[in-house]
């Protein structure tokens, strides 16, 4: 007598029928479905033995049931997209999903290079000069009025030119007369240090440094012979084309000053009325 070979569930004789093995015991195809056959997402119903189970992050589908959301295009042995747990085609996951290009407003594909600056993407094709029209790519660009240009078109067409070398202002510069200056390019006619951050003056519309200033144009002090700059509210002393120092106006023999007082002079000398009487 040959030996039985049964379900291993409801002990139902295997013998010409259809079986399944699992963990090397058999079961008759009703049983095995009842027992572990997956519920598809799509339809709900089991997926059978006689059906292709197609399964993504612990979910399972039929074969015909594994199709795009959107379009209902067969997904088998395609790429796809989710989102919210539905699946997606490439192509509708894009339409819906992906960046649209600022420029010419299409969708960038999942997987293309795409530029991004402030929120907006751009086709790497797409994202160029304004002016010269050539593909921006990682080099330096200056957005402007939504384009963006390149620096060398930037600069031919927007910055400012320094008066004194002609070369384009692209960052800081000083306005002086109302004409832009590199700071480098803006100096003292003098001693030629650069004057951006410290306080200067003019003559004859030349800038200058206090000091040169002072030693070119100032008048000397009667006493001390240093330039009385009269800059910055300073206070001095003028009498008969001679100028002095609120300091240096004293009285030649007692030293005592002689702001707001009166005063002699005997020659080039200034004296208070006590040591002039002594005259």
């Amino acid at each position: 007598m040959s030996e039985r070979y049964d379900c291993h569930y409801c002990k139902e004789s295997l013998f010409g029928k259809k079986y399944v093995l699992r963990e090397e015991n058999p079961y008759c195809v009703k049983c095995y479905e009842s027992l572990y056959s997956n519920t598809c997402e799509e339809c709900k119903k089991p997926i059978g033995c006689n059906s292709r189970d197609l399964s993504y992050k612990d979910r399972h589908w039929h074969e015909d049931c594994f199709h795009c959301f959107k379009c209902s295009r067969t997904l088998v042995d395609k790429p796809f997209s989710t989102k919210d747990e539905q699946l997606l085609c490439t192509e509708c996951y894009s339409n819906e999903y992906s960046s649209k290009c600022f420029d010419c407003k299409k969708t960038i594909m999942p997987g293309s290079r795409k530029m991004e600056h402030k929120g907006n993407s751009w086709h790497e094709t797409c994202f160029s000069c304004q002016r010269c029209q050539q593909p921006i790519g990682t080099k330096s660009f200056i957005p402007k009025e939504n384009h963006n240009y390149c620096v060398p078109c930037y600069e031919k067409q927007f910055a400012m030119q320094c008066v004194q070398c002609k070369k384009p202002i692209t960052t800081g510069g000083v306005t002086y007369h109302e004409q832009p200056w590199h700071k480098d390019c803006f100096l003292c006619t003098g001693c030629k240090q650069q004057l951006s951050g410290q306080r200067f003056t003019s003559r004859d519309d030349f800038a200058y440094c206090l000091n040169c200033f002072c030693n070119l144009y100032a008048k000397k002090c009667a006493s001390c012979t240093t330039p009385i700059s009269g800059l910055g509210g300073s206070k001095y002393i003028s009498f008969e084309e001679r100028q002095w120092h609120n300091d240096c106006f004293n009285c030649k023999k007692c030293s005592v000053s002689l702001v707001g007082r009166g005063f002699l002079t005997e020659r080039d000398d200034i004296m208070c009325p006590d040591c002039g009487k002594e005259i």
